[in-house]
């Protein structure tokens, strides 16, 4: 096991691994506020209630955000690998 001044000695409080699954999570989380975006109309008198309210932006969308950022939570809590060969 490193002693504090070796684990300190890198200035970043998280490995590179880390900070790569960070940038996943951002993306899932992109791509679900990508599946909310959408459903508008041109017209103003007109309103279709199964384009806005489809599947895909109310149930789809919330779920890929909410599992984006348990994602993010994850990434930032997983240890990073010991090399053993040290």
């Amino acid at each position: 096991m490193k002693n504090k001044s070796e684990l300190k000695s890198t200035g970043l409080p998280l490995s590179g691994e880390n900070y790569i699954l960070l940038g996943v999570g951002f993306l899932i989380i992109i791509l679900g506020f990508i599946l909310m975006a959408g459903g508008g109309s041109d017209d103003p008198n007109v309103f279709n209630q199964d384009e806005l309210f489809s599947f895909r932006r109310i149930t789809l969308a919330p779920m890929v955000v909410l599992f984006g950022f348990i994602f993010e939570i994850w990434a930032i809590m997983k240890k990073p690998k010991e090399n053993s060969a040290e």
